[in-house]
């Protein structure tokens, strides 16, 4: 049934629980893993402003600091898929809007399923735009999985 699992992470909680998911799923159906991670900036911003003494409020990071925060989330997410059995077949980490890049990976790799965090760290920014699971299950062209 499926082949190829697209799993979108942001380095939340809800989003390793998806990619926990997505490797149960990966077991069942002996489908390869592919994990995307779009770094955005407000984001890093948002993290490293409960570290004390950081003024993310005023400061916008690096993109020394993105990358940094990118390849820790990247990190995370291979040791999770390890735990789990699996290992990821293809990684894709670009800058860009999480919608499109999630959906690009998907359509390349010919993903028959899409699984994400239904709230991660953009859950703030969902309250004006629109949140990327949903854009994710409105666009997508195969099946999606939001995991709570």
């Amino acid at each position: 049934m499926f082949s190829n699992i697209v799993v979108g992470v942001d380095g939340s909680d809800t989003s390793k629980r998806a990619l926990r998911m997505a490797c149960d799923l990966a077991d069942k159906y002996g489908a390869e893993l592919h994990l995307v991670h779009t770094p955005q900036p407000q984001t890093v911003a948002f993290a490293m402003g409960a570290v004390a003494g950081y003024g993310a409020a005023v400061t916008m990071p690096s993109n020394q600091e993105v990358q940094e925060a990118a390849d820790k989330v990247v990190a995370d997410c291979v040791a999770v898929a390890k735990d789990c059995g699996h290992t990821i077949k293809n990684i894709h980490c670009e800058r860009g809007h999480p919608v499109d890049e999630v959906i690009a990976c998907a359509e390349a790799c010919r993903a028959e399923l899409i699984v994400t965090g239904r709230r991660g760290l953009g859950s703030l920014g969902a309250l004006v735009q629109g949140s990327t699971s949903q854009g994710i299950n409105h666009h997508a062209k195969c099946a999606c999985l939001s995991v709570v």
